[in-house]
């Protein structure tokens, strides 16, 4: 189960970097690279931008998540 939980980690830390790198800052970003500088005047930002941000905060949830599930595993299994 700790393997288990190590991987998921060490994948959704990758991810993170991956898709905060992604991000567009003040000038732009990578997301420019994939459609994201083309937004529409009705909205705020591109549906590529939306939709990135939602990938993000969604990895970012399981990254905490696995962070919580391995101290607890750890905890209990006398580790540390």
């Amino acid at each position: 189960m700790i393997i288990a939980t190590s991987i998921v980690l060490i994948v959704t830390s990758l991810l993170m970097v991956v898709f905060v790198l992604m991000h567009k800052g003040k000038g732009g970003g990578l997301s420019d690279m994939f459609g994201g500088g083309i937004s529409s005047s009705l909205g705020g930002s591109s549906v590529v931008e939306r939709n990135l941000d939602r990938l993000t905060v969604g990895v970012g949830v399981i990254w905490f998540a696995s962070i919580v599930v391995l101290g607890l595993l750890f905890k209990h299994k006398g580790v540390g």
